[in-house]
């Protein structure tokens, strides 16, 4: 069997969310290739230094191709030798013909309940490049439940047709960078500046909040994203600047510095298609409050507080009972360590693989 593979979200310099995925999976595939299982991954550009290495039966292959590389370039060249027996892409998109039974992944719908938050150009592609890959695919990854329960809602396929694989988790290794913060307790948010993310609920909570608990601060680590003016607006509007503090871009090891420090993570937003934060604070023992919204409860489970995310006075509710009650914040912590030993790289793409290997 050959497993052709659209590896270009992986071959990038600086990897995030979807290009951690393929990566970790195509490390993963690259260690399994062999005679009876080989593996051809297809990418616009030279593959870096950072992709797995090339082996007997793990090869890549360059399709050049300057636009709609995944629309004309790259069916074309699966049409034209026809050396391949099932095509997976890792990320939405996939090629437009394909001559080969399709396994795709999808992440989250998003750009379905939260329009606004795209340029139009990416609008387009998602709405309808992302419907072109469901129906044409024999099989659909979903990184969550909630996520399958978007993809049906949205689609009309047959619920076999799509399978929970969850992603995998692995702690970033690092020596923290100390916290200018840490003199001080706060609260902890990381994430981009951006709608969904729900930071202007977690900004009005915190103000209330800091009423009682003045010593505290609210530090909001992530880099701008869009429509955020409103943010800052508001944190103006209360009278909170010395407060609530903006890192911005942050590195590695701040991040893991900040998560050590914390007092506890908050985690507003109103849909994740999976939530990675939420288990990065739980394995730096970091006590994580999490909305109770899209695919959140399934991957924090017991170990996090949560709220309802239209609601500022419960989120403040659940700031205060978490601030004031160190028995609650151990036994989150506790819970937290047990609850990231359920998402591994490994087991995801065993389980992808598998399922890329029965669509063949």
């Amino acid at each position: 069997m050959i497993i052709g593979i659209d590896g270009n979200e992986a071959n990038v310099q600086e990897k995030v969310g979807v290009s951690v995925y393929t990566a970790e999976l195509l490390s993963y595939f690259q260690k399994k290739a062999e005679q009876d299982l080989q593996i051809i991954v297809f990418l616009r550009q030279p593959p870096t230094k950072r992709l797995p290495k090339e082996t007997s039966f793990y090869k890549y292959e360059l399709v050049s191709g300057p636009m709609l590389w995944s629309q004309v370039f790259l069916p074309l060249r699966l049409f034209l030798k026809r050396n391949v027996d099932v095509f997976f892409s890792p990320a939405h998109y996939s090629p437009r013909y394909c001559p080969v039974p399709l396994v795709v992944t999808i992440h989250d719908l998003a750009f379905f309940y939260y329009p606004n938050e795209f340029l139009k150009k990416d609008l387009y592609k998602l709405k309808n490049w992302t419907s072109q890959s469901v129906k044409k695919a024999k099989s659909i990854v979903a990184v969550s439940k909630n996520t399958k329960k978007d993809i049906l809602k949205q689609y009309d396929l047959p619920a076999e047709k799509v399978s929970v694989v969850y992603n995998g988790f692995e702690k970033t290794d690092g020596k923290p960078t100390p916290s200018e913060f840490a003199k001080k307790p706060y609260i902890l948010f990381t994430g981009t500046l951006q709608p969904r993310k729900n930071i202007l609920l977690l900004i009005r909570s915190f103000a209330d909040f800091s009423k009682t608990h003045t010593d505290y601060s609210l530090i909001i680590a992530g880099k701008k994203g869009w429509l955020y003016d409103e943010i800052f607006q508001e944190v103006a509007r209360l009278g909170k600047g010395e407060k609530i503090v903006f890192t911005d871009y942050i590195s590695d090891s701040e991040l893991i510095g900040l998560y050590k420090n914390a007092e506890f993570f908050v985690m507003p937003s109103l849909y994740e298609g999976f939530g990675v934060p939420v288990l990065e604070a739980m394995s730096y023992g970091c006590p994580v409050i999490s909305s109770f919204s899209s695919s959140l409860p399934e991957i924090a489970g017991e170990a996090s507080l949560y709220f309802d995310p239209t609601n500022a006075n419960d989120l403040t509710e659940k700031m205060m009972m978490l601030a004031d009650n160190n028995s609650l914040k151990k036994d989150l912590i506790d819970k937290g360590k047990e609850q990231i030993k359920k998402f591994s790289w490994r087991k995801c793409a065993e389980e992808t693989l598998e399922i890329i290997k029965n669509a063949a």
